[in-house]
């Protein structure tokens, strides 16, 4: 099956890049729109995703790997909602701000720049390897 790519947001305060990184592992909980739930239904083990600090950092700083797909998420109390696995794949070399993204003809194409209140989107092929140039990380061999 081939390699799906997405994005996920995250306030740096609330769990960044640098905490992942320490703990190897994380469950993506607390996803609350219907459309970004929708989104994490359609991950796959295997798909790649940028993470993105939010609000305060507002950048592209690494990418993970979806380790295991959609199950009920555990933090909700009520509701038909979903949480994924994810593990850290690699830093980018050079963190990818929201300037450049916006000022990029291809990147700022991208569903969340007229959606910002989505926090898990998907992204094109080309996008994504955009992303992975502009931060200076080659594109990985798919798994």
């Amino acid at each position: 099956m081939p390699t799906h790519y997405w994005m996920v947001k995250q306030e740096p305060e609330a769990y960044s890049w640098t905490r992942f990184l320490t703990e190897g592992k994380t469950a993506w909980t607390g996803v609350r729109n219907y459309q970004a739930r929708n989104n994490l239904r359609a991950m796959r083990v295997g798909d790649l995703v940028c993470f993105y600090h939010s609000v305060s950092e507002k950048r592209v700083v690494g990418v993970a790997r979806v380790e295991r797909e959609a199950y009920p998420d555990p933090t909700a109390r009520e509701g038909d909602w979903v949480a994924v696995d994810l593990t850290p794949a690699f830093a980018l070399d050079r963190p990818v701000s929201l300037e450049i993204i916006k000022a990029d003809p291809l990147l700022s194409q991208m569903q969340w720049l007229r959606q910002s209140r989505l926090s898990v989107f998907p992204l094109e092929p080309a996008q994504f390897q955009q992303l992975l140039s502009m931060g200076g990380t080659p594109m990985p061999v798919a798994t």
